[in-house]
């Protein structure tokens, strides 16, 4: 009996320890994305490895296993100071709409917004109007329909009158809607908001230029749509994660930009209340760099537009290529990378941003989305910077409850919120 309770110890005891380890680590490409997995899987299950560690630890300590008293205790410790750091308050908001931007808040407001930056499962919420593979675009002398899922409040919740669209996750290449959202969204609709969830098109079906006409196109549908849904067509909010982040980004900052609207819209409305990025690239040259593609030249070229791009097989190690995306590597066309970077179009017309973001990245570079945010500040744009310790890209989706994740949509409600 002692012996399986000794083994159990050291088990319990170094599986914290060696899970919470790989927060320290620092990738650099080409990683591995199993050790992403690793690492997400420390901060995701933080508060699961404090009680594991700490079970070790009691048992080590009734078996007289010393080692698995002090990984345990270590591994405990490790998890509890990560919850500390990435649920601590962060003074973004006072900075951008004042010390007393929570009194702009309604009571109404308030009382439907998670209180704490994390707490052991969200709170319960009614169920929303949920409605799946909405046309909101056919691309001209095709029957190719560009879809989404519109996310409504339940019928007795108070409608804010505020659209959120966002764009999913995907390298520019791989993915779509509905890609571990659900959680997210119906807090959203809790508070009574409408989420429209797109699937725009992806390389090498289309380049940046589709990519971000499609982001305007949904802009376009839903303020056409707005009186169906309840929404104000003044308060429609862009965000996304990662690529999505950084097409959100693109398209807020530049509305009326000839070079980034399609024909068809040239005239129309497509600016929007507030934009929001969760750790989506601000600087594709800063992010080339970061992401090492000068190992890519050389590699066979993608053909954008060819036949069939929309449903052939894709493999995952070109997700992120932005010579795909743009055409050539950055010193081929140097041109496109600036077009194609948010940080390039800041003015004093810039909608207020919210960036959140995790510390190291291993895909958008913390450094250039605080010069995105630095930018914004001198243009004199509201803009809230959430950068979270020891966390990686996509914390969020992995674990939706997590530390991480809850903190992020604390600040994102309130965001929201403050938009209404």
């Amino acid at each position: 009996m002692k012996a399986i309770v000794v083994l159990a110890a050291y088990l319990l005891s170094f599986l914290c320890l060696l899970l919470n380890s790989g927060l320290f680590v620092r990738l650099k490409p080409p990683y591995s994305f199993y050790f992403v997995i690793f690492q997400l899987l420390a901060g995701g299950l933080a508060p699961v490895l404090a009680i594991l560690g700490g079970v070790g630890a009691v048992l080590g300590w009734h078996s007289g296993a010393r080692v698995a008293v002090v990984a345990g205790i270590l591994g405990t410790a490790i998890s509890i100071v990560y919850m500390m750091l990435v649920t601590a308050p962060q003074p973004g908001f006072a900075a951008a709409f004042g010390k007393d931007w929570e009194t702009r808040l309604s009571p109404s407001q308030q009382s439907r917004l998670i209180q704490r930056r994390w707490q052991p499962g969200l709170p319960h919420s009614k169920a929303p109007i949920f409605k799946q593979d909405i046309s909101f675009w056919t691309i001209p002398g095709t029957d190719r329909e560009l879809l989404c899922d519109v996310w409504q409040p339940a019928d007795d919740v108070e409608r804010s009158g505020l659209a959120f669209i966002y764009l999913h996750g995907s390298g520019w290449y791989l993915l779509d809607k509905d890609s571990g959202t659900r959680a997210f969204f119906k807090q959203l609709t809790a508070q009574g908001h409408v989420v429209m969830d797109v699937a725009y098109r992806l390389t090498p079906e289309v380049d940046i230029y589709g990519m971000i006409g499609d982001v305007k196109r949904a802009v376009a549908w839903m303020k056409d749509n707005a009186s169906r849904y309840g929404v104000n067509p003044d308060r429609i909010v862009l965000g996304g994660g990662s690529a999505g982040g950084h097409l959100a980004l693109l398209a807020a900052y530049t509305p009326d930009n000839p070079q980034l609207t399609p024909s068809d819209l040239v005239g129309r409305d497509l600016s929007v209340r507030a934009v929001i990025s969760l750790y989506g690239p601000t600087d594709l040259r800063a992010f080339y760099e970061h992401a090492n593609q000068k190992r890519l030249i050389g590699l066979p070229k993608v053909e954008i537009g060819q036949p069939g791009a929309a449903t052939m097989e894709k493999k995952f190690s070109d997700a992120g290529r932005v010579d795909i995306l743009l055409g050539g590597y950055l010193h081929e066309v140097p041109e496109m990378y600036a077009l194609a970077s948010p940080v390039t179009h800041i003015s004093q017309d810039s909608p207020p941003t919210l960036l959140i973001q995790g510390e190291p990245d291993i895909v958008a570079p913390v450094t250039a989305t605080r010069e995105l945010h630095d930018r914004l500040v001198e243009n004199g744009v509201p803009v809230v910077n959430i950068i979270f310790p020891l966390t990686n890209h996509a914390f969020d989706l992995m674990f939706p409850q997590s530390p991480s994740a809850q903190a992020a949509l604390y600040y994102l409600e309130r965001f929201l919120a403050l938009m209404v």
